[in-house]
């Protein structure tokens, strides 16, 4: 059956249509060739090619002009719905209504981003679109472009700061690094943490590689300085814990700071030293551009986050 509706249709191309749909609304050949842009010799060429693919004369003529036959009448009930739905898939972005979707989405992004971003996010899917699952997948800098191509995520959060053509990359918020710790067992000399204090306290580090160094070791050598890293983990999750309990200074990005010092009771503070703000964006494939549901779920996170500035840490103290 597959192999005989192949090869009926070989027999008409959609010029063809678009000739039949024209002789059939003007009913005459030379205003049909000017309603499509066309040569009269082409209508009749193509006019040639209808009535042979359907075996039937299609149009005849009469003093008025042309007149359809009883077949082409037929075909013409089917013709114009088809031309129609052809025309709405073809220049129509496919509907997405959150509230009736049933769709699962892949999302790849840190732990750190993920603590921070998702309950608010699952909060919209919940009111929003209650039907809506998200799978979280990790994925940093170094993987996330890779994860994008293979398939195993459609959008992917955090800092890219290459975005080859095949990808696409929107800027959601800026961060930048600061300190946490308990207060009541370091005790800064001034509002914030001074430098010496800085030096003087042992530091817990965040390092996907594993080592006791890490960025802002590379930014103190660069200033002919030294911290004392006495613990590392790849895991963001373990750092406030240590540091509720034991005179430690933790530096992480502001966003999951901020989230550690209200519900751990933990203290923020600037950097006694200058780095510089960074980027988190949005990135997903170019094939995705008119994908409607992940255009709506790109826009949660614009709408949650898209206003979020670095975190301005003066005159706050715990």
């Amino acid at each position: 059956m597959k192999d005989i509706i192949e090869n009926d249709l070989r027999r008409v191309d959609l010029n063809l249509l678009l000739v039949f749909r024209a002789l059939m609304r003007e009913r005459s050949v030379t205003r049909a060739a000017r309603r499509l842009f066309l040569g009269q010799p082409a209508v009749s060429g193509a006019l040639k090619r209808l009535r042979a693919a359907f075996d039937d004369e299609l149009f005849v003529r009469t003093p008025q002009g042309i007149a359809p036959t009883q077949r082409a009448l037929e075909f013409s009930r089917h013709i114009e719905p088809l031309l129609q739905s052809l025309h709405q898939a073809m220049t129509q972005q496919p509907a997405f209504e959150p509230a009736g979707a049933q769709r699962v989405f892949r999302v790849g992004l840190s732990d750190s981003l993920e603590a921070v971003l998702m309950p608010e996010i699952m909060d919209r899917l919940a009111r929003h679109a209650p039907d809506v699952k998200l799978v979280v997948r990790t994925a940093d800098s170094t993987r996330a472009a890779a994860m994008l191509d293979d398939g195993s995520i459609e959008l992917a959060v955090g800092v890219f700061p290459e975005c080859v053509p095949w990808q696409r990359r929107r800027s959601l918020f800026q961060w930048r690094f600061v300190s946490v710790y308990n207060a009541h067992l370091i005790r800064a000399r001034r509002k914030h943490l001074t430098l010496e204090d800085f030096l003087r306290h042992r530091h817990v580090l965040t390092s996907f590689s594993a080592g006791l160094h890490g960025y802002i070791d590379e930014q103190l050598e660069l200033r002919g300085l030294r911290r004392r890293v006495v613990f590392s983990s790849p895991n963001f999750m373990t750092s406030p814990f240590m540091a509720r309990r034991t005179p430690v200074i933790v530096t992480v990005p502001d966003f999951i700071a901020e989230v550690w010092r209200d519900t751990l009771g933990l203290s923020l503070s600037p950097l006694p030293f200058q780095v510089p703000c960074y980027e988190v964006s949005l990135m997903w494939a170019a094939t995705s551009d008119r994908d409607a549901g992940l255009t709506w779920l790109a826009s949660q996170f614009t709408e949650a986050f898209g206003a979020r500035k670095p975190a301005d840490l003066r005159g706050q103290r715990r």
